[in-house]
């Protein structure tokens, strides 16, 4: 159990001092192994069958449709129609920022994606408007968050893969949750702006909503025929993934023809990166995870989590559960391959729904992404504004205290998670 600790905290201290995380995490995998005296060939045995579940196959399709429709320009189609929907209303802009993020979710499914695609139009375009550069970070920074619940989701990729629970299933539970979350956002603009008297952007015009919205008609075709084939049982995580890769290739190179051979031989070489440093820090957390629970680290946490909460309530389990996931997700990017499979013990002991429980890891996610010393999503926004973080930080407090609310709430009524999957694969 020492080693366990030691090997834990020697995880977050080279996080927390800049090094890699694949770096990190085979250290942490080496020591591991060796503080419970097993053999370090044991390591990529772990590692190969953590690897082997059918539904990781998806995740390479998923991650080339992500990168294919973000350098295809579909951003820029995506923002014209967000603008034409919202952009009327007070803060217009930052309406469509919040707008654009949704859209982009339901295309790309991470918000890293999302923050690269539509922050890099969304930022310099507010900025010109005469927001700050810290509020035009901070919007984008938050309503990226919405991306990884609207399905197709890469966090849910990883939870379905690391517990088995069905892909189809997770990416219904998310819809509901980012749909609300993203009209909570549009809300807390609108409080905004009417203090802030942040302005009007265009006016409301039937006909260019219906020319941009033809324009992003193909954009919104991906994900709801994926979701609509993998409720149906038409096909596969994998095979969805796989047409999804196709649509996106397609769409891009043939029918807008933003991308050609040589941009497109540029986007299977990212894929390819971006897969592989993935699916090897995935390959590495299985591996953490094995040993971990081989030195019985999911038992103490049970136990500590059985003395720590007050009553029995699922509520006060679920909130200590939640505590941990965010601290781990500070520290942690990818926070899912390397915690779930750690507490997974833990949350079948105490009968957790694993459904419920997917769309909390994924806000988890969120706030980590926007939770020092990582926060991923606040150093992209900040490269792109060209501000401090910490001037984003501030700037995003109203937008952070929303989305903890919304967790909370999240947390309290699982039915905005378990109804849709409920209805619609009965």
């Amino acid at each position: 159990m020492t080693g366990a600790l030691i090997t834990i905290v020697l995880l977050l201290g080279l996080l927390a001092l800049g090094v890699p995380m694949i770096a990190a995490l085979m250290t942490a995998v080496m020591v591991s192994f060796i503080f419970a005296g097993q053999w370090l060939l044991i390591v990529p045995q772990s590692m190969v069958s953590g690897m082997s579940t059918f539904t990781l196959i998806a995740l390479p399709m998923f991650v080339l449709a992500g990168v294919t429709m973000n350098a295809g320009g579909i951003s820029g189609r995506l923002f014209e129609f967000a603008r034409a929907l919202v952009g009327w209303l007070k803060g217009g802009l930052a309406h469509v920022n919040v707008l654009t993020s949704m859209f982009f979710g339901g295309m790309i499914g991470s918000s890293t994606a999302d923050l690269a695609g539509s922050g890099s139009i969304l930022i310099p375009a507010m900025k010109k408007e005469g927001y700050s550069a810290e509020i035009s970070a901070a919007v984008s920074a938050s309503s990226s968050g919405v991306g990884p619940l609207i399905p197709p989701s890469s966090p849910m990729i990883l939870y379905s893969a690391v517990t088995g629970v069905s892909l189809g299933t997770l990416f219904l539970a998310g819809l509901i949750p980012g749909i609300l979350l993203g009209g909570a956002f549009m809300l807390l603009v609108a409080f905004l702006a009417q203090r802030k008297g942040w302005r009007k952007h265009g006016s409301f015009s039937l006909r260019e909503i219906w020319r941009s919205g033809l324009r992003a008609s193909l954009a919104f075709g991906m994900p709801a025929i994926i979701i609509g084939g993998l409720v149906l049982g038409v096909f596969t995580p994998s095979e969805g993934g796989a047409f999804g890769a196709v649509y996106a290739i397609v769409i891009s190179v043939f029918v807008y023809r933003t991308l050609g051979l040589r941009d497109l031989y540029r986007v299977l070489v990212s894929a390819v990166q971006t897969t592989g440093e993935l699916l090897l820090i995935v390959s590495l957390s299985f591996a953490f995870g094995a040993s971990l629970s081989s030195a019985h680290v999911p038992q103490m946490l049970a136990s500590m989590i059985d003395v720590l909460t007050i009553g029995d309530g699922m509520y006060m389990k679920l909130l200590a559960l939640m505590v941990l996931a965010i601290i781990a997700g500070m520290f942690l990017d990818p926070l899912i391959p390397v915690l779930v499979p750690v507490i997974l013990p833990t949350l079948v002991a105490f009968n957790v729904d694993l459904v419920h429980f997917g769309t909390l890891m994924v806000m988890a996610v969120i706030i980590g992404q926007l939770t020092p010393p990582m926060a991923i999503a606040l150093i992209i926004t900040s490269r792109i504004a060209e501000v401090d973080q910490i001037k984003i930080l501030r700037a995003n407090m109203p937008f952070f205290v929303l989305i903890i609310l919304f967790t909370l709430l999240l947390m309290a009524v699982p039915g905005l998670a378990t109804w849709l999957p409920t209805v619609a694969m009965n």
